[in-house]
This record gives C-alpha cells, sequence and structure tokens, in this order.
C-alpha cells in the first residue's frame, strides 16, 4: 500500500510540473503577469519601452530582446524562444519562412521604412562616375527592392516584367556602367568607406550613424503603393496568432503614443502604418 502511494504521488507531481510548464503560455487575463519575449533588430528598445508600460496593466511583462542580424529572429521565434518579433517586412518574412519551412505568421503591421542609396564619397546622384561600385543586400527581397529603388534614381532600368524578387540579371540598361554588387545586408554600410555607394536597409543605416531622414542620395518614397510589400510586420508562430496577449502588443504599437512617439523621433525616416493583416499576408 505504501509503495502505490509513493507512485501515486509522483505520479501526481509529474502531471503538477507538466501542467507548470504549460501555463508559461497561459494568457494574462487569469490575473497572473505573462512573461512575453519579442525580438527586434537594432537599437528599437526606446520605442518598446513605451509599449512595455502600456501592457503591463494588462498584466505583459514584454521582454525586448535584439539581434544584429535577419536571420536569427525568425529562427528563434520558430523554435520556441521568442515569442514574437518585429523587425521585418512582409516580403521578407514570406520568403524567409517558405526558404527555411518556418511556421510563422504576420500578426500585425508596424512602419515602413524606407530603403536609402548612401555614399560617403559623393552628394548628389550626378556625381557617381561612370564604372562606379553599388552594394546591395543579396536576399531575395531585399535584392529586387534595392534594384527598384536605382531604377526610381534613373540609375539602371529593370526589364518590363521585373519580379519583385529580381536579381541583377533583370537589368535591362545600365547607361553607367555601374558594377552592382550583392552582399549580406549587415555588411552594406561596412562597405561604404570602399564603394561608390551603398543601398542600405534603414535598421542597418541607423546601426552605421547615419541619419535616414537626411543621408541618402536617394530613398524610396513610402506613399506609393508599391512599397506596400515593405510595410514591417510583428510576426509570431502561426498556430499562436491570435493570442489575445499578443494582439495587445499590436494593438500598443498601433496607438496614437507610438504613432506620435515615431513621427517625432523619426522624422520621416519611418512612417507608421495601420492596415489589416489580410491585405498584405500575400505580398
Amino acid at each position: 500500500m505504501k509503495k502505490f502511494f509513493v507512485i501515486f504521488a509522483a505520479l501526481v507531481l509529474t502531471i503538477s510540473v507538466l501542467s507548470a510548464c504549460g501555463s508559461s503560455s497561459a494568457s494574462s487575463s487569469d490575473g497572473k503577469t505573462r512573461t512575453i519575449k519579442i525580438g527586434i533588430n537594432g537599437d528599437d528598445s526606446d520605442l518598446w519601452r513605451i509599449i512595455q508600460k502600456q501592457v503591463k496593466g494588462d498584466g505583459i511583462k514584454l521582454k525586448i530582446i535584439s539581434f544584429s542580424d535577419y536571420v536569427q529572429p525568425n529562427t528563434a521565434l520558430n523554435d520556441g524562444s521568442l515569442d514574437l518579433n518585429a523587425f521585418q517586412t512582409i516580403t521578407y518574412m514570406n520568403q524567409f519562412k517558405q526558404d527555411h519551412n518556418l511556421d510563422i505568421s504576420a500578426i500585425g503591421s508596424t512602419v515602413i521604412a524606407p530603403m536609402g542609396l548612401y555614399s560617403n564619397k559623393y552628394k548628389n546622384l550626378s556625381d557617381i562616375p561612370n564604372g562606379a561600385t553599388i552594394t546591395i543586400p543579396n536576399d531575395v527581397t531585399n535584392a529586387g527592392r534595392a534594384l527598384k529603388l536605382l531604377q526610381s534614381a534613373k540609375l539602371i532600368k529593370l526589364v518590363d516584367n521585373f519580379d519583385p524578387k529580381g536579381t541583377i540579371d533583370q537589368i535591362k540598361e545600365n547607361p553607367k556602367h555601374l558594377v552592382i554588387k550583392p552582399i549580406a545586408a549587415g555588411q552594406t554600410a561596412r562597405s561604404l568607406d570602399d564603394v561608390a555607394g551603398a543601398v542600405i536597409n534603414n535598421g542597418f543605416a541607423v546601426q552605421a550613424g547615419l541619419d535616414p531622414s537626411k543621408d541618402p542620395l536617394y530613398k524610396e518614397d513610402p506613399n506609393d503603393k508599391a512599397a506596400m510589400p515593405y510595410i514591417n510586420v510583428i510576426a509570431a508562430r502561426t498556430k499562436d496568432k491570435n493570442d489575445k496577449d499578443f494582439l495587445k502588443i499590436v494593438k500598443a504599437y498601433q496607438s496614437k503614443e507610438v504613432h506620435d512617439y515615431i513621427i517625432k523621433r523619426d522624422k520621416g525616416a519611418t512612417v507608421p502604418v495601420t492596415i489589416s493583416v489580410d491585405k498584405i499576408k500575400n505580398l
């Protein structure tokens, strides 16, 4: 009988431990504080501290984890090391999850961060000489985006049926015979001393001490409909996309307080966007 009691007690303890592990992702609506880990890229912590304060009243402790690349925030989200991430465009996320077989989904829009062409050597587009080298990000979605920017700047012309995920092979005209060199997105800013110019994502530009509102020789127009694929999103694992606490974080990001803070802080370097995920999820 004593042996039976010991076995029974051990079984109850095991069930209790498993239940406790499972409750870590339970809703904060049960009155307990819930820790939610979100991965961001670069130094955007000041903005997320505002959101931290907003959701604290909902029983949510938002833990901010910063990354310096565009890979780890997604793999960490997929494997459960993160609960959310907020650093990427909807197009980049869709391509990345397809390439790496990840089950993640966008749950809310945040901002659009116009990509820019920067130079340490020249002050005007017209100053870029024939045969000069320009670096662009080498990942599929950002490469196509960078090429479209160079076309808008009238430095190159792309084929008429250009694929947004296209490559340098789709350059139709290159009157200055520019050398377009794809490199890792995180290396574009570091290449500035060695090349005529570099097309740099906003986050990496800020990390490098550049001012995306003033420094680019040329940058995207965030109000152009063609910019919709480059709206940034908050992402979660697909199974958690309707999590009530996660959606509270989205709501906090899209609040007037955060909107006004972004406008004041970034001065056009990033532009807040509130749009239904259903309208952009398949871009």
